[in-house]
């Protein structure tokens, strides 16, 4: 029949462009490996920059600009995240560190940022993510720092008040909770419902209406909250695919979030300054004097240049009773000429100034 001949004709086609594209992807695993080999030669100590996230950041943006399709744009950057991440891992495979167990959230964005060939280190707290990167237990982490619907994460923004580690970079990720449980469970089973305490407040009105009266225990993450899953019968959890996949669990309920388009935010932090990749964020910690129009004073320079603000938040400064710390994030780079005014007028309105970092903007 004809449509079996242009069948088995597109089939080959397939088969000759898949062998292309091995030796392609081939070919950059060996400048990939070339890199790595100039790059050690050329080092006194061994100590070796290989993960540059700027450039990362460039190359992906690229590839979402010239895609021709019919291939989505972000689907095409998604792929090549995979090539460059397993290209990366013949130079030096990176150790990253996420909020754990494994199942969590924070693990789905650490893949989605470095890809499959990033080796994993889960830890108990935010702190210890921290903690770990600090002392070169790992050469990045991942960390939560808000939510679309929840607002910032108290705990990140608290460490990086002690912590010398900068923001390198962003990662974004569309946030789909399940309540899951072990099998042979059903709704009327469930005796308690647990998971972070953001997940339990983006599913505060499901869980009202559908499991009302049922108490909520608060886990320190959504995999922490899929084990207990796994191993306590009558309990359910807050989590997601990655959760239901690691931990064999069943989902009781699909996409309960009371907010469809629910996303979180997470910074990648390290020891390294990057430089600017060309479309930046820079985030800073500010502490400004108790008086009045403190505030409005510390926002002026940005109005006053030009600069887009794209997120402001308070906290406690715990310092002294009723004064706080501001987080503000804006577009810039602390090397821009312009950035550099404003950090200048910032220092002579407050009493604490601490630059977070400059870190490309989310590539996909």
């Amino acid at each position: 029949m004809a449509s079996d001949d242009q069948l088995a004709e597109i089939r080959a086609d397939i088969d000759s462009i898949d062998k292309q594209l091995l030796a392609l992807i081939n070919a950059r695993a060996e400048c990939a490996r070339r890199v790595a080999e100039i790059k050690l030669a050329g080092s006194q100590d061994g100590d070796v920059l290989f993960y540059r996230p700027e450039r990362e950041a460039q190359i992906l943006r690229a590839i979402q600009e010239r895609n021709p399709g019919p291939l989505p744009a972000d689907q095409a950057a998604r792929i090549f995240r995979e090539i460059m991440s397993s290209c990366l891992a013949l130079e030096r495979p990176l150790t990253v560190g996420f909020l754990g167990p494994v199942g969590t959230y924070s693990q789905a964005a650490a893949l989605k940022h470095f890809g499959q060939s990033a080796i994993l280190e889960p830890q108990p707290t935010i702190r210890d993510v921290f903690r770990l990167a600090e002392d070169r237990g790992c050469d990045m982490a991942v960390v939560p720092v808000e939510n679309s619907t929840e607002g910032m994460v108290g705990q990140t923004l608290d460490c990086f008040l002690e912590s010398p580690l900068q923001i390198i970079g962003e990662v974004e990720l569309p946030v789909i909770h399940h309540l899951i449980a072990g099998a042979s469970q059903d709704l009327s089973d469930i005796s308690v419902v647990c998971g972070h305490e953001q997940a339990l407040g983006q599913c505060r009105d499901w869980l009202d209406a559908k499991l009302p009266g049922v108490p909520r225990d608060v886990c320190r993450s959504n995999g922490e909250a899929a084990q207990r899953a796994q191993s306590e019968p009558g309990v359910a959890a807050i989590a997601g695919d990655l959760a239901v996949e690691t931990y064999q669990l069943m989902k009781l309920a699909e996409a309960i979030q009371d907010i469809a388009h629910n996303t979180t935010r997470f910074f990648v932090i390290g020891r390294e300054t990057v430089p600017s990749s060309g479309a930046d964020k820079t985030s800073i910690l500010i502490a400004s004097r108790n008086r009045p129009g403190a505030l409005l004073n510390l926002l002026r320079p940005f109005e006053e240049r030009g600069i887009s603000l794209t997120r402001i938040d308070s906290r406690p400064s715990k310092t002294e009773k009723w004064t706080y710390m501001f987080f503000i994030e804006f577009e810039g780079h602390l090397s821009d000429d312009v950035v550099r005014e404003v950090m200048a007028a910032l220092e002579e309105n407050s009493i604490l100034l601490k630059p977070l970092g400059s870190y490309p903007k989310a590539p996909i």
